[in-house]
């Protein structure tokens, strides 16, 4: 008898575009799998390859404003991602930056976990999460603090729930180990690197891509170049437009969201691109070197697995690190990045950056699946 899949996501909406989702997109291209989550706003979308797909959703789907941000229900998510009954399944893929892993699981089921991150609103931005929120002070801060102490307790419970756990780096595998102590092997997520152009002339501007809020370190790159006065394209939307827009000289172009084939072109013809948050992964670096682009990045996280600086490694070098999250330190790395840049060859990161290939993930997944398996004789 075949072994019956179901694959569990936190969300799935027009808005989430992100790392997490091609993971999904690329496990369903190679696993016969159900597909249930949180909510579900993309079997109705014409432009979704999910358009009319059959997907189990939870209680929250019917709840108001749930599409712009399931988010804002926080406290719930744990609740509502125990209600998923999928005792009918052999096997649990979960594909989770939040909950998704907290299903509800039999002790004849293997429930193989791909984590993207530990949840990032109990653990690393825990502190961010409550100076932005509005409950972050007073009576009702100490009630936000205890919520979150009491999200922490069930991540960390969920996390038993798992067999194996896979992580997105080796970054992500430190943090699943101090927040779960569990150990996770590293399967890097499928990047499109043939959909990028590889462009060999590089315009007279620098590029950042990113959501436009707190922990993307936006606003530092933009004072950075405007210090340095140099040309800076910014491209991404997000709670902090206004403020950037504001601080940003004349030098610095604010275009919000844009289309993938404009993003595809800015990234294409870019001097550099520019990174300044502390990423579990970092897609967006790893395409523009797709694009024989350079990265200037914050040396810290995935960034440090994708990323090679040329001050160490020369002919191999395809970018160059800057050590803090200041002004000062972005300014230095870029006037280091003009003293080297001739040095970084686009045709080398085009090929560094082969290994994060859709075909490359999908071997590596499909193969620790099948080990998983082997591990547990009475699915034989």
């Amino acid at each position: 008898m075949p072994l019956k899949y179901a694959l569990v996501h936190e969300w799935l909406t027009p808005k989430a575009t992100g790392g997490s989702e091609l993971v999904v997109q690329e496990i369903l291209n190679h696993v016969d799998a159900d597909l249930y989550a949180l909510i579900d706003f993309e079997s109705s979308n014409l432009e979704s390859y999910l358009y009319k797909r059959q997907i189990g959703t939870t209680f929250l789907q019917n709840f108001p404003f749930a599409k712009n941000g399931v988010q804002k229900y926080l406290p719930l998510l744990p609740l509502a991602i125990e209600q998923l009954d999928l005792r009918q399944y052999d096997v649990i893929l979960s594909s989770s930056h939040a909950v998704a892993k907290g299903v509800l699981t039999t002790p004849d089921q293997l429930h193989i976990c791909y984590c993207h991150s530990p949840m990032r609103y109990a653990w690393d931005l825990t502190f961010d999460y409550l100076r932005q929120s509005k409950l972050g002070s007073g009576l009702p801060g100490w009630l936000t603090k205890y919520l979150l102490h009491q999200l922490r307790q069930w991540d960390v419970l969920s996390a038993n729930r798992v067999d194996y756990f896979i992580a997105n780096s080796q970054h992500t595998a430190r943090r699943i180990w101090r927040c779960y102590r569990r150990e996770a092997t590293v399967i890097y997520p499928p990047v499109n690197v043939e959909a990028f152009p590889l462009f060999l002339q590089k315009e007279n501007f620098y590029l950042t891509v990113s959501r436009l809020v707190s922990y993307k370190q936006v606003s530092l790159i933009v004072q950075a170049f405007n210090k340095l006065q140099l040309p800076l394209v910014v491209i991404g939307t997000g709670s902090e437009m206004e403020k950037i827009r504001q601080i940003a000289n004349s030098n610095i172009k604010i275009l919000g969201w844009q289309p993938d084939d404009v993003v595809k072109k800015y990234m294409a013809q870019a001097r550099a691109f520019v990174y300044a948050a502390c990423e579990d992964f970092g897609i967006a670096l790893v395409e523009a070197q797709a694009c024989g682009t350079p990265v200037i990045a914050y040396g810290a996280g995935g960034a440090l697995e994708t990323v090679r600086d040329v001050r160490s490694h020369h002919e191999q070098g395809t970018g160059i690190f800057f050590p803090e999250q200041t002004v000062a330190a972005l300014t230095e790395a870029v006037e280091k990045f003009e003293m080297y840049r001739n040095l970084i060859n686009p045709e080398y990161l085009r090929s560094h950056v082969a290994q994060f290939s859709p075909q490359v993930f999908a071997q590596r997944y499909l193969d620790f699946l099948n080990k998983c398996h082997k591990t547990r004789p009475y699915f034989e």
